[in-house]
């Protein structure tokens, strides 16, 4: 390619002349090609260490004058063939020209301009691509694809400089990160190491320092264990690999692959260092950061974020932090944790204005809503700018559904306040309170149930009033009053400022009145349900009749669905729970229904309307709870290895107890995917709910943590998983809400219970002060971390259970031992995935489906199982080998999906590698009779079987010319064998009657 001419002091160091004209030289990189010695040898190293070999091709021609002892490179080649042309067309169109200048300043001028002219014309008549990773990116890239393989569609992220331990013995190098694989390479003093790691198989990645390595990051498969270290950036590098490993292990739980964000805006010019790819997963990164904090839909994404300070009028002061802006929403997370988070939906903003800066108050931006709220930000760095994005996303809003009276209408934009300005039309005075009535949101089943417009609880409750419940009823009109001071203060609705106070209230219990209101706001459940009117009523409408495996499931489980309560004592509260249930299921398919899940949404229903408890469940199953209720729960078992690395962590001297007795997965799963609620008294576990809503499956881990320390003694006494259960069962049955209003429900918790007293009973109130003042270290981002170490663990663990479960389900007379049937399992697997990486030529196994059995699982077509056959068969087929693949695949493909599984897969291996030489010969037999034979073939050999037919009676029969078509000549020998025979037999009969 030719280059912009750039200077050469030195032009012999580590270079070899091989041609040279008065004005040129073409010269090779020593140690590229034969008989590069070791002087070959340092070079060949000095390129790895330094990467130049990403920058500098192995040709490239340098212009240089009689007199000057600079030089200009004007081209460079990765072949002989590439940098010989560009030698040729110098010498046939400049050399003449040259040789006219007297002045050598004026030749080199002419050369420079020339090659400009030239490198200008190339990419004039280059189509444009949009924004294309930096140059340095691409030949980095075409450098991986060449070094170790891989195709085109395989997409470098970054590459680094580090050192991979190879034992004791550090080898520098470069590591590539593609979307699909880790990669290494490096070469020194003649020795070369290349590693190549496919992201799935990784079961384990962590950054960790030793006495042997130094910080380091570790990568482990099921056969190696690999130690890169020496990294410039190694927090930035681990970050990217923690991303593309989940990116992996997401594809193994739903067959989800890698797309890059076509939506993502594109920089005007690209970053010099940064490749569109890794500008994309650090996009999503702070995306998923962004909608976790807050509690966003899953679709929102973050336009950008900027430094600023906040009026809080509650205590009078400005909170520095970060605004967030994308297209939906306003957020606001101050510096110091906790003391201020603030969502503003722009769908309730009715003026934003720029106020005039003073010293005291810089670049004030004012925003109200209609809820009467008005938010200050001050010291705002780019403030014009701000509000004209702000603008933008606010004219995008669609229109507001029937029955709201904003509808059609824009918010202003205005540079000052005053008192004059025209105000907003009137509206409810708390219309972002889930409280407020729904209007046109309800469907039409509103007037058919009641649960359509209220939960459970107002229906089935006494109507005892508060005051007559003595000092229950006292006490829970204090928290009411206590809510209303804090809604008087700190806003109503999703513009409340969420503050330590508010955890605290939440800690001391919300009132049954409000508590479906505050799931609402909390959970970022009523964020979806008013952007989506209507969803849950067609919802409703279109599963109600259908039939499935969700529907079935549901069915058998409505009635053990809290049937202590009043509420699910009658068709009224179980067909709202069927209509939520279904309605999920329908709405997402991947997760359909899951045992507990009938459990936690009879909860929901209990505080709110069919349509709320339906958001509901939708946030806890795709945004809260991530991966729990699916059918392999892998979500609750993450998190169970988060709890026991807790365990080990918090209390060290109950771990190795724990593990021994088997308790952990045992407790595990029923607290974490009923949120206590299958375990515990429903009053005191509504309270943990209550939590769980604010702060997220953290208070679930702690208040996991302060029952096992409680009860520590009595668990280290225990000799087996059953009475260590009984203990912890006994424990969560006396756990009490002596402060609900509700009327007591039996707990149904089946345990073991012995003649001894019963425990003492122990306040949840109390039960969540001590887990909060014991285990508070404990954070959300923590959380994540340890979430991404273990779901490795975990679906590596369900990966190697689904390899075992499919070998069990191959016959015993294959043949094959277990171990080469592993083997040939993941060879197998590892070809149906590169389908996904890599795209569109199979389109039939391009996405797998997770819930189908394992054996079904993985599948191949027949342009992958022709690369197998060719790879594995043992016989030598030549340039016949494509189509007896074809034929073969089509043999095995009984139902004729134009997929095969993993068994039809080994039975014909095994018929290939196994098998004596009689069935061999009957395979090769039958790979030229139909069904193996192609639409085509078979027309072929229908014609030949007529010829044959027609012409039997003749001598000179045709019958050796028209076998040799289609058959080989070992099974031509077979046939005529077993015509021999047959004729044999038939002789002896005729024989046998004659005697």
């Amino acid at each position: 390619m030719w280059l912009g001419p750039e200077e050469v002091l030195v032009a012999n160091a580590l270079w070899v002349t091989e041609r040279a004209n008065p004005f040129f030289v073409l010269q090779r990189r020593r140690g590229h090609g034969k008989g590069g010695g070791l002087t070959g040898l340092l070079v060949g190293t000095l390129d790895v260490v330094l990467d130049s070999s990403a920058r500098v091709a192995p040709y490239r021609i340098l212009h240089q004058t009689q007199d000057s002892q600079v030089y200009w490179t004007v081209a460079c080649g990765s072949s002989r063939k590439e940098i010989t042309k560009h030698w040729e067309w110098l010498e046939n169109n400049l050399l003449q020209t040259l040789s006219i200048f007297d002045n050598e300043e004026d030749i080199t001028t002419f050369v420079k301009g020339k090659i400009h002219g030239i490198i200008a014309e190339e990419n004039k008549n280059l189509q444009p691509q949009g924004d294309e990773d930096p140059g340095k990116f691409k030949e980095a890239e075409l450098k991986m694809r060449k070094q170790f393989g891989m195709p085109e569609g395989e997409k470098l992220v970054n590459y680094y400089s580090c050192s991979y331990w190879k034992g004791r013995v550090p080898r520098q190098g470069w590591l590539y990160l593609t979307v699909n694989h880790l990669c290494f390479y490096s070469f020194l003093l003649g020795k070369e190491v290349s590693l190549v790691v496919q992201w799935v198989d990784v079961t384990r990645l962590e950054k960790n320092a030793t006495l042997l390595f130094p910080e380091s990051i570790r990568v482990d498969t099921r056969d190696q264990e690999l130690f890169f270290s020496m990294f410039l950036n190694i927090s930035e590098t681990f970050k990217l690999m923690e991303q593309l490993a989940n990116l992996a292990m997401r594809q193994l739980l739903d067959s989800e692959g890698f797309l890059e964000d076509k939506a993502l805006p594109r920089p005007p010019r690209p970053h010099r260092n940064i490749s569109a790819l890794k500008r994309d997963l650090d996009a999503r990164a702070k995306n998923e950061c962004y909608r976790a904090t807050f509690r966003l839909p899953g679709d929102e994404r973050l336009d950008g974020h900027t430094g600023c300070t906040l009026w809080t009028p509650f205590n009078k002061l400005h909170i520095p932090g970060q605004m967030f802006i994308s297209s939906n929403y306003i957020c606001f997370a101050s510096k110091e944790e906790d003391a201020c988070h603030l969502i503003i939906p722009l769908r309730e903003v009715t003026i934003v204005e720029k106020a005039d800066s003073s010293s005291v108050l810089p670049s004030p931006l004012s925003i109200s809503t209609k809820s009467k709220m008005t938010f200050l930000f001050a010291n705002l760095k780019d403030r014009d700018f701000l509000v004209q994005r702000i603008s933008d996303f606010l004219q995008k809003m669609p229109s507001k559904p029937p029955g709201n009276s904003r509808a059609g209408r824009k918010a202003s934009i205005v540079d000052s306040a005053p008192e004059s300005s025209p105000a907003p039309q009137e509206v409810s005075e708390q219309p972002a309170s889930p409280t407020s009535p729904l209007g046109g949101l309800q469907g039409s089943h509103a007037q058919e149930a009641p649960t359509a417009s209220q939960g459970l609880l107002k229906l089935f409750q006494r109507n005892t009033p508060v005051e007559d419940l003595g000092a229950k009823g006292a006490k829970e009109k204090m928290k009411e009053e206590s809510w209303n001071i804090h809604f008087f203060e700190f806003g109503r609705g999703m513009c409340m400022y969420r503050t330590t106070r508010t955890r605290e209230l939440v800690l001391k219990g919300i009132p049954e009145s409000l508590r479906g209101e505050l799931w609402l706001l909390f959970s970022g459940a009523w964020n979806e349900m008013v952007t989506h009117p209507g969803y849950y009523a067609e919802l409703v409408e279109k599963s109600t009749g259908k039939n499935s495996l969700a529907t079935e499931e549901i069915e058998r489980d409505l009635h053990r669905s809290m049937p202590e309560h009043p509420a699910f004592q009658n068709e009224l509260g179980i067909a709202a729970l069927r209509r939520v249930l279904t309605a999920y299921a329908f709405r997402n398919p991947t997760i359909g229904y899951c045992q507990a899940m009938n459990i936690v949404t009879s909860v929901l229903l209990l505080y709110g309307s069919e349509e709320e408890a339906f958001w509901l469940l939708v946030a806890l199953c795709e945004r809260m709870l991530p991966d729990y209720y699916n059918t392999r729960v892998v979500g609750a078992l993450v998190d169970q290895g988060i709890f026991e690395e807790l365990t080990r962590d918090f209390l060290p001297q109950l771990s190795e107890k724990m593990q021994d007795l088997g308790v952990i997965s045992s407790i595990s799963l029923s607290w974490f995917l009923t949120l206590f609620l299958s375990v515990m008294p429903f009053e005191s576990a509504a309270v943990i709910v209550d939590c769980f809503f604010y702060e997220g499956i953290k208070v679930i881990l702690q208040v996991a943590l302060a029952i096992l320390d409680a009860n520590m003694d009595q668990l280290l006494g225990c000799s087996d998983e059953g009475e260590a259960m009984t203990v912890l069962g006994r424990y969560l049955d006396n756990v009490v809400n002596k402060q609900s209003v509700s009327p007591p429900i039996p707990h149904l918790h089946a345990l073991l219970t012995s003649g001894d007293d019963p425990p003492e009973e122990v306040d949840i109130f109390d039960l969540l002060k001590v887990s909060y003042e014991k285990f508070s270290s404990l954070r959300a981002e923590d959380i994540e971390q340890m979430r991404f170490k273990q779901r490795l663990k975990v679906i590596q663990s369900l990966e190697d259970t689904a390899k075992r479960s499919v070998v069990r389900a191959i016959p015993g007379d294959v043949g094959f031992s277990i171990e080469e049937l592993e083997d040939l399992y993941m060879v197998f697997k590892a070809k149906q995935l590169a389908s996904q990486y890599w795209g569109s030529s199979h389109p039939a196994a391009v996405r797998r489906d997770p819930s189908l059995p394992y054996l079904e699982q993985y599948r191949i077509d027949t342009n992958q199982f022709r690369e197998l056959f060719a790879s594995l068969t043992p016989w030598a087929c030549g340039s016949h080998t494509p189509v007896l693949a074809g034929r073969m695949f089509r043999l095995l493909d009984e139902n004729k999906d134009s997929l095969i599984n993993f068994k039809e897969f080994v039975t014909g291996m095994s018929r290939m590698y196994h098998g004596d030489l009689t069935e061999k010969l009957k395979v090769l037999y039958k790979l030229h009779l139909p069904p193996a034979l192609s639409p085509e073939e078979a027309e072929s050999a229908l014609e030949a079987t007529h010829y044959f037919t027609e012409n039997s009676s003749s001598e000179a029969s045709p019958l050796a010319s028209d076998l040799d078509l289609f058959l080989p000549w070992e099974a031509q020998e077979a046939l005529q064998q077993e015509e021999q025979e047959g004729a044999g037999n038939n002789i002896q009969e005729k024989r046998g009657d004659g005697d």
